[in-house]
């Protein structure tokens, strides 16, 4: 399947042609790009390592390397990308053993990374900052986000056929390919095809905006390439004059999980909500919020105790 390989090969040119036989049309490009990325790393740093010089020790040195300028789960990823060609090396004779072999994975430490979201106080005053107009613009996608949690992909995505205003859910089965060249994509994964209840707001605001539009089109794409930036812009905009703290896109998703855990929503149906592939992931990304929460429940515990 690849050309003009040998056992003498450069490493970097056999995984470039590995990821454009193998990957190359079977992958969403967004993943693509990182195992390209992979590639350009193994150039930088190894640009003369040919395929049969791919030993344990040559292969922790290039882990080793890599990991000093990244943290451990990106080096993971790395190592993970490069694994796939190395088995396949080896299955066709040009490595002798498998080099990736108890591999140990370091790097940097990550940093805390704290998420950026709004209280209940300061996304009131988001909405009621927001100019919701006859047309669709801007607004009215931070508007449904702030009120889904959805990802800005997924949003970007919605059609009119997928509101059911009399049920006041929406349907979660898409995504659009914005970091691309447009165009509906699957979900990320099976979770995130979900159905998601509405508040009576958003299905009178909705119901009237999406009046005459094309049942499968999305509503909030035109001719023009959608940016991220674009939208947080906006966002960013709309809370400097609002006086209250600046978050992206991504933020309102925060924003969205953590009223709801506040407000005594179970981990479980946030996590369906969100579109989470499991409660592990919801857990993780919110434990700063679920510790204050399990704080509080300590309290009410004690009172309750103190008072039988």
């Amino acid at each position: 399947m690849l050309n003009d390989i040998d056992r003498g090969t450069l490493f970097h040119e056999y995984y470039r042609q590995w990821v454009d036989v193998y990957k190359n049309g079977a992958i969403r490009d967004a993943t693509l790009s990182k195992y390209l990325m992979t590639q350009r790393w193994v150039e930088k740093l190894a640009p003369d390592l040919r395929v049969s010089e791919l030993t344990r020790t040559v292969y922790q040195r290039l882990l080793n390397d890599y990991a000093k300028e990244h943290e451990r789960q990106t080096t993971l990823d790395f190592h993970h990308q490069l694994k796939g060609a190395i088995l396949d090396a080896v299955d066709e004779g040009l490595i002798e053993r498998d080099p990736t072999r108890k591999a140990i994975i370091k790097g940097r430490q990550p940093r805390a990374k704290k998420i950026k979201y709004l209280n209940q106080f300061e996304l009131h005053t988001l909405i009621a900052h927001l100019d919701i107009r006859e047309e669709v613009n801007w607004d009215w996608f931070i508007l449904l986000v702030a009120k889904t949690g959805m990802r800005f992909s997924e949003a970007l995505a919605v059609t009119p056929g997928d509101f059911d205003f009399a049920r006041q859910t929406l349907s979660v089965g898409k995504t659009w390919d914005y970091k691309g060249r447009g165009g509906f994509l699957p979900t990320k994964n099976k979770s995130s095809v979900r159905k998601i209840q509405i508040d009576w707001q958003v299905v009178v605001k909705f119901s009237e905006l999406v009046k005459g539009m094309p049942e499968d089109r999305p509503i909030f794409v035109g001719e023009e390439k959608i940016y991220n930036s674009t939208v947080n812009d906006v966002l960013a905009r709309h809370c400097k004059e609002c006086g209250i703290s600046v978050i992206s896109i991504h933020g309102l998703r925060h924003t969205h999980a953590s009223l709801l855990l506040f407000a005594g929503v179970s981990i479980a149906s946030v996590a369906r909500r969100l579109g989470h592939a499991s409660m592990t992931t919801t857990q993780k990304t919110y434990l700063h919020i679920i510790q204050e929460l399990e704080n509080k429940d300590v309290d009410l515990v004690m009172r309750t105790l103190s008072g039988l």
